[in-house]
């Protein structure tokens, strides 16, 4: 055993959160089959991925679908869509049998698990039926939680004798199965991130361990099939910090070993306030349909709560399976910077392979240009400029159609132009560029830089008016010999025509 596996262990078994020395590392995710895969959840996914595979232990795939009301029907192929392009890749699942499935929590409650577990729960004086109908329920005082209102539960039902209890169930009175959770002492758990935490046992209500309609509570099904699974690290966000302690005392009722908890910073806005699904970009989908890459996504949302020793930005996801330490992980909010991910994007898109980048950009080209150009040459003079595919549409659009411009845009101070000077080199050059049969980029720069040379004066003095009037924009893709080999002889030259009789008017 190396120093570093030693240290790691000794403070496992410090923590007390140690499954024996050489126990395999196990992962979850379980999401919900409920709509497209929230930033935050991926994050969950990546993280759960990456500290598995960082110990060389099993990440696994489960859906929890306990509550039908929001199931959404396509929702688990977006699960699997997801995974499988993130490179996310699961040991066990679904589609994969470990040897502790079922994988899908309503096919584990046909099996009787949740209410084996309850009930057993009952025997111990760890939880208990309830039989209120909403009619009393509805008289309970309510409080105020993360801003829901949650009904206080009384323990009404606690006080029923063992025959009550028969009778009601044998005359097949709806009940609910609640954790009993006691009005005096504390409940302590720890987590990785902000070690033990202890809360008063008054503050935790008697949640409702199995519903009325027989399926398991999300919290409840979660600890169950956690431990039935041998799943040693949780990784969720912190808002189940609140709910830690009662999944703590359901361990500790069993006398289970709880996992290693890790609490996952909130990830806000720009403005530091969650993030919803109104911003437009809180959804994997929605980056890939805003022209994001995949692998640019898992880098940056990597960062989202968690960073190197070093100040590495760009990694491949082997390279964080390679780097990822979970205790590296902040507390503190992580800010979903749109206008980061886009320069990250663009650093991917710059390193992409050409054949691999042209193909990708191909359908946004084709969706402005409907002339015959050179497409290809269009895509290599992008590929640096564009931050997001869709970038593409407002660098290429002046090749279909010469923009309106203003005679402004003819002046500038570090090139020393203005519409006098633009006019001047503008019909100057026109006759060169008429006799000239070369219009291959190369032909074009050595003939202009002829003119330039006789004429005593810097590049920029000649081509910017000349960029200017084939383009009619202040920013392009490429140099004004570059926009005219792509455009072709006849259509450059109409353009500075264009340009001469506009600054003529002036």
């Amino acid at each position: 055993m190396s120093i570093h596996e030693l240290n790691d262990n000794m403070y496992a078994a410090c923590s007390g959160r140690m499954r024996g020395i050489m126990s395999k590392v196990r992962t979850r995710f379980a999401p919900s089959p409920t709509g497209r895969m929230h930033v935050g959840n991926l994050r969950s996914a990546l993280y759960e991925f990456l500290i598995a595979k960082h110990e060389g232990g099993d990440f696994m795939l489960r859906i929890e679908d306990t509550d039908q009301e929001r199931l959404l029907e396509g929702a688990v192929d977006i699960i699997y869509h997801t995974m499988e392009k993130t490179g996310l890749h699961h040991d066990e699942g679904p589609d994969k049998d470990g040897g502790f499935g079922p994988y899908v929590q309503s096919e584990r409650m046909k099996t009787g698990i949740y209410m084996k577990y309850a009930k057993e729960l009952v025997e111990k004086g760890e939880a208990y039926y309830c039989f209120c109908d909403k009619e009393r329920l509805s008289t309970l005082k309510t409080e105020v939680v993360e801003g829901k209102d949650i009904v206080v539960y009384d323990k009404h039902c606690l006080s029923l004798s063992k025959e009550e209890i028969e009778a009601n169930l044998a005359a097949g009175k709806p009940f609910v199965i609640r954790q009993n959770i006691p009005n005096e002492g504390t409940t302590t758990f720890h987590d990785e991130l902000y070690g033990d935490i202890t809360v008063e046992n008054a503050e935790l209500d008697d949640m409702i361990l199995i519903k009325s309609d027989g399926y398991p509570t999300y919290n409840f099904a979660n600890v169950v099939d956690d431990h039935t699974m041998n799943i040693t690290h949780v990784v969720r966000g912190n808002e189940y910090l609140s709910s830690s302690p009662k999944y703590q005392r359901l361990y500790d009722a069993f006398g289970w070993e709880s996992p290693t908890y890790i609490h996952l910073p909130l990830i806000t806005d720009e403005n530091h306030k969650k993030l919803s699904k109104r911003c437009g970009h809180s959804s994997f989908e929605d980056l890939l349909e805003q022209g994001f890459l995949t692998e640019a996504v898992v880098n940056y949302i990597a960062l989202l709560g968690w960073s190197p020793e070093d100040n590495q930005e760009i990694f491949t996801l082997e390279e964080l399976i390679e780097k990822f330490d979970y205790h590296r992980i902040s507390k503190s909010p992580a800010v979903f910077d749109y206008a980061k991910l886009k320069w990250m994007n663009g650093e991917y898109i710059k390193a992409m392979d050409f054949e691999v980048f042209y193909e990708t950009a191909l359908p946004y080209l084709k969706e402005v240009l409907t002339k015959e150009l050179d497409f290809r040459k269009i895509a290599a003079m992008v590929k640096t400029r564009i931050e997001i595919f869709p970038d593409i549409r407002e660098h290429i659009d002046f090749f279909e159609t010469l923009p309106e411009y203003d005679c402004s845009m003819y002046t500038h101070k570090k090139m020393k132009t203005n519409a006098d000077s633009s006019l001047k080199v503008l019909t100057e050059v026109l006759p060169l560029l008429e006799t000239q049969e070369d219009f291959s980029n190369d032909a074009l720069y050595e003939l202009l830089l002829g003119y330039v040379e006789k004429e005593g004066v810097k590049n920029g003095y000649v081509m910017w008016p000349i960029r200017t009037a084939v383009s009619g924009k202040q920013m392009t893709p490429g140099g004004a010999t570059e926009l005219m080999e792509i455009l072709g002889k006849e259509e450059s030259l109409t353009r500075i025509r264009k340009g001469i009789e506009l600054l003529s008017q002036q």
